[in-house]
């Protein structure tokens, strides 16, 4: 078996897409940025193994992680209280 058939990108990928959950569940934005690195590696991985379905997938997740941290950034709106008489 050879566990670095791919230069190590796949495990790169794995390590990157563990590292980004975590982050997230702890609220940390920085998981998003993780999951974007670890997004663009399985999109090389997938053209490395010629695997279209691989590319696709991990190019729009990529959008949408990237869609987060935009969303992340801004300032959240704060509804103002009513009081009701």
């Amino acid at each position: 078996m050879d566990f670095l058939q791919y230069y190590g990108i796949d495990w790169l990928a794995m390590s990157l897409t563990f590292l980004a959950i975590w982050q997230v569940g702890n609220k940390n934005k920085i998981g998003f940025i993780f999951m974007i690195a670890g997004n663009l590696s399985c999109v090389l991985l997938g053209y490395m193994t010629a695997s279209v379905a691989m590319v696709v997938a991990n190019f729009l997740f990529f959008l949408m992680n990237v869609w987060a941290v935009i969303k992340w950034s801004r300032p959240a709106h704060i509804e103002p209280d009513v009081a009701v008489k």
